[in-house]
């Protein structure tokens, strides 16, 4: 059972990804592996200490209390605007849940729930997942650097739930600000 967190925060989910494979590895001036299977997708199930079922991080002990990311939409937008580049594909990131309308890297040490109408799920927030060289590639140069501190973070499912694309509720134990472009 989720506990009743205060403070909500309505949201957008704008990407799910479950990868099976890893694709950045390896060198990024080799480019990125072809996806092998269906990424994106409208749903995901979470279990709680596993992941995201089909991730190429489920289950992994190694992974298990950053077997999730999440990152907020509008750190895409602040490297759209720097970089003076168009509309950027949040899939790119490899992160497994792209949030509109909560400053997601705030979260770190905090457990919060989100729920897309199935019932709340509720993570634990512990590092931030920083973004790596790969981003220049998948995107543009200076994306890497532009991303720093807004890469989003690295959490552990503590239940298990339906996560759908769209309106959600993010709630929390504190109030949240709005999150800025600057």
């Amino acid at each position: 059972m989720v506990p009743a967190l205060p403070f909500a925060l309505d949201v957008e989910i704008v990407t799910l990804l479950a990868s099976p494979v890893h694709r950045y590895e390896g060198r990024p001036a080799d480019g990125p592996r072809d996806a092998t299977a269906r990424e994106e997708h409208e749903t995901i199930q979470i279990r709680a200490g596993l992941g995201i079922v089909g991730d190429r991080y489920f289950g992994h002990a190694a992974h298990r209390t950053a077997s999730v990311t999440l990152m907020a939409v509008e750190s895409l937008e602040h490297v759209s605007r720097v970089l003076g580049l168009g509309p950027l594909d949040p899939s790119l990131t490899r992160r497994n849940i792209m949030l509109r309308g909560a400053p997601v890297d705030e979260l770190r040490g905090e457990d919060f729930s989100l729920d897309t109408g199935s019932g709340a799920v509720l993570f634990r927030a512990h590092r931030p997942a920083n973004p790596c060289a790969w981003m220049d590639v998948a995107f543009a140069p200076g994306t890497h650097r532009t991303l720093l501190k807004r890469g989003g973070i690295r959490c552990e499912p503590l239940t298990g739930g339906t996560l759908a694309l769209g309106p959600a509720v993010l709630r929390t134990e504190r109030v949240l600000a709005q999150p800025t472009l600057i």
